[in-house]
């Protein structure tokens, strides 16, 4: 005995309104000629490919890349800075080792 296919795609309007509705899944289904289990399916997937889209953006794990400057003014600007933070170090160590 063969089976007998139905899209169910052109119920989704009907039931999910049907649902909104307060209408129970059996009921939906008995209406349409589907079972409870399809109807509850059927109303959950428009729900579970709203999530996977809102995943789909991955979660960024670990330690971010260190930001290596390319650029010849970054770079002076970087030692620069250095520099200043390597002799305010070093005046905090003289000042530490006269007390």
């Amino acid at each position: 005995m063969s089976r007998s296919y139905t899209h169910i795609k052109q119920y989704y309007e009907e039931m999910e309104q049907m649902h909104q509705e307060g209408h129970s899944c059996r009921e939906i289904g008995e209406k349409f000629g589907f079972t409870k289990e399809q109807v509850k399916e059927c109303l959950r997937r428009p729900r579970r490919k709203a999530q996977k889209e809102q995943e789909r953006v991955p979660k960024r794990r670990g330690r971010p890349a260190k930001q290596i400057p390319t650029t010849l003014p970054s770079l002076e600007k970087e030692v620069k800075q250095l520099r200043m933070e390597n002799e305010l170090l070093r005046d905090f160590l003289k000042a530490a080792e006269k007390r």
